[in-house]
């Protein structure tokens, strides 16, 4: 792809814990509206990758950008306004603040105070959690739950989305609910990296997978070809 296409470059990331490697050399690219999936075992690094492009790790080796800006030694709150949001493995509401609140809290942050409630509330609209503005997050259904992060996630206006197991525990009706939800702010131009574990999600979902193994990316390219590549069925779906 062209240099004037790629919306997220990542080149030659690493990160270390002590003596223990987690990434090594990681190279990723992706597209402005592209859907992204990345997969592999646990451990394999895709959580620490994620953290290190989104800004709560360090990364010790290679370089990101997010159109064209450079990301390396910026916080997470700096990366945010440049457009890259992320949601988290288990739901982090403010449990005391209501539903409307909880995503009028990013836009107060960004000095969208004039604007935030209007804001906030299209972004419940978003993802059909209007009905609950005054609701407290533990009144919320697990599913709720998942949709009020995305609607945090979602309230700058992101240029990217990155999906960490927003589906984990979900039944397969509320995986639906979730899919159809990000499928929609993809199509109005925000471009979606899916970390899951659930298969037929990130598949159904991913226009390409990325494969990490061992802290070091094995496989990039369409969905079927990657999971038919021996490498892939060795070490992430345990066929020899």
């Amino acid at each position: 792809m062209s240099d004037a296409d790629v919306l997220l470059r990542a080149e030659g990331v690493g990160k270390r814990f002590g003596g223990f490697v987690a990434l090594q050399g990681v190279d990723i690219t992706l597209r402005a509206g592209e859907r992204l999936g990345l997969i592999g075992p646990n451990g394999s690094g895709k959580s620490t990758f994620v953290n290190c492009i989104s800004g709560d790790f360090a990364q010790h080796d290679g370089r990101v950008t997010l159109g064209g800006a450079a990301l390396n030694g910026l916080k997470p709150h700096r990366r945010a306004r440049l457009g890259l949001a992320r949601t988290f493995q288990l739901p982090q509401p403010f449990n005391s603040l209501s539903v409307l609140e909880n995503v009028r809290v990013p836009l107060l942050f960004s000095g969208q105070s004039g604007s935030a409630t209007a804001r906030a509330m299209h972004c419940l609209e978003q993802v059909e959690l209007a009905a609950k503005a005054e609701k407290l997050p533990r009144e919320l259904t697990q599913v709720e739950q998942r949709r009020l992060e995305l609607a945090r996630a979602i309230a700058l206006d992101p240029q990217l989305l990155i999906a960490d197991e927003a589906m984990a525990g979900l039944s397969h009706a509320e995986i639906d609910q979730i899919l159809l939800l990000l499928r929609r702010l993809n199509a109005a131009g925000t471009a979606v990296i899916m970390i899951e574990h659930i298969m037929r999600a990130v598949t159904e979902f991913a226009e390409r997978l990325v494969v990490f193994v061992a802290g070091r990316k094995i496989a990039d390219g369409e969905p079927r070809a990657v999971l038919s590549m021996p490498e892939v069925e060795g070490a992430y779906l345990g066929k020899q």
